[in-house]
C-alpha cells in the first residue's frame, strides 16, 4: 500500500471493499475457460486464411490469463488459499511466466512502484523511439526474460535477481522447472497425439500473436506517470469497453488496484467510484493511449537535431 492510501478511503470502507469470494472467482474463471473453449473449437475448425484470426483470437484469451494469474497471486481471485495457488499456477504456465517468480517479482513491483532501481517493472525502461516502442509490444523484452528465468532456473542460480530473496529461490526454482517440462511435454505429447501442427495453432502461436496487444495493455499502466510513492499519480486507471474489463478481470482500475491490493477484482469498479475524482491519471482507452504515445515519439525523434 502506498503513502497515499489511507488518506482516500476509511478504513470503514476498506473493510466492506476487501471481502473475497469463492463464487465469483469461480464464475469469472468460468466464463474465461469458456471464452477459450469457443477461441480453441474456432482455431480447430478453421481452414485457409481463417485460421489466422482464429489463432489470433486464442491468443488474446490466453494472453489474458495473465489477469488471474495477477488475481491469484494476490490472494483476491478466490476466498480459498488454495483455489489461488492453484489457479495461479495453472493461468502462468501457457506463458511461462510461473505464479512463483512471478509473486516475487510483482511484490516487489508493488513495494517500489515507479521508483527507479527498486521497481523491477523498470528494469526495462519505457520506449524512448519507435523502433523501441515496437520491440516492447511485440514482445521481445518479455520472451528474452521468460527464457532467461527458466535457463536460470534449470542451471539453480537465481543471483540475477535480487527480489528474490535466498530462501525463497529452491522453491521457485523447483516449480519453474515443472512448469517448463509441464508446457514442453504437453507440446510435445499433443504433437504426436494430433499432428505436429497441434502445438503451433493451439499455444505457442496464440502466445506469439496474443501477446503484443497484452504488452500494450501493461505499458499504459505507468508509462508517463510520477515516479514516486503517490500512489495517485504513480498509476494510471484506464476506462475501457465491459469486454476488456471482463478478460482483465477489472485490472483496468489500475490505480485503486495499486491503492489497495486486497481488494479483490469484483469490487474495484466500487472502489473506482469512490475514489475517481482523486486520481491522478485517468485514461480513455488503451488504444488512444498507445497512439498518443507513438506520436510523441514521433515527435520526438523529428525534433532531433540533425548531425553531419
Amino acid at each position: 500500500m502506498t503513502i497515499q492510501a489511507g488518506r482516500v478511503l476509511s478504513p470503514d470502507a476498506l473493510r466492506a471493499l476487501q471481502s473475497r469470494s469463492n463464487p465469483r472467482g469461480w464464475a469469472r474463471l468460468g466464463v474465461h475457460g469458456l471464452c477459450l473453449a469457443v477461441a480453441g473449437w474456432w482455431v480447430a475448425s478453421a481452414s485457409g486464411w481463417m485460421m489466422l484470426p482464429a489463432v489470433f483470437v486464442l491468443g488474446l484469451v490466453q494472453a489474458a490469463l495473465f489477469a488471474p494469474a495477477h488475481e491469484t497471486m494476490h490472494q483476491t481471485a478466490f476466498a480459498s488459499r488454495r483455489a489461488n495457488q492453484i489457479v495461479g499456477w495453472l493461468t502462468s504456465a501457457p506463458s511461462l511466466l510461473n505464479a512463483q517468480f512471478y509473486t516475487a517479482f510483482h511484490l516487489a513491483h508493488h513495494r517500489h512502484t515507479q521508483i527507479p532501481g527498486l521497481d523491477p517493472e523498470m528494469l526495462t525502461p519505457p520506449p524512448e523511439t519507435p523502433a523501441r516502442y515496437a520491440s516492447r509490444v511485440l514482445g521481445f523484452p518479455f520472451w528474452r526474460l521468460r527464457l532467461h528465468v527458466v535457463f536460470d532456473c534449470w542451471r539453480g542460480d537465481l543471483s540475477a535477481y535480487p527480489y528474490i530473496a535466498p530462501a525463497a529461490a529452491p522453491a521457485i526454482v523447483r516449480s519453474v522447472r515443472a512448469m517448463s517440462l509441464v508446457m514442453v511435454g504437453g507440446a510435445i505429447g499433443s504433437a504426436l497425439l494430433f499432428g505436429w501442427t497441434t502445438p503451433f495453432l493451439f499455444w505457442i502461436g496464440p502466445q506469439l500473436l496474443g501477446q503484443p496487444p497484452l504488452r500494450a495493455y501493461l505499458l499504459a499502466e505507468h508509462t508517463g506517470c510520477t515516479h514516486d510513492g503517490d500512489g495517485l499519480t504513480n498509476t494510471r486507471t484506464t476506462l475501457t469497453n465491459p469486454l476488456v474489463r471482463l478478460l482483465m478481470w477489472n485490472m483496468p482500475f489500475h490505480a485503486e488496484h495499486h491503492l489497495y491490493p486486497s481488494i479483490p477484482f469484483h469490487r474495484l469498479p466500487e472502489a473506482h467510484a469512490a475514489i475517481r475524482g482523486r486520481l491522478g491519471f485517468l485514461q480513455p482507452g488503451y488504444a488512444r493511449w498507445n497512439l498518443d504515445f507513438v506520436r510523441t515519439l514521433l515527435r520526438r525523434r523529428s525534433d532531433r537535431p540533425v548531425t553531419l
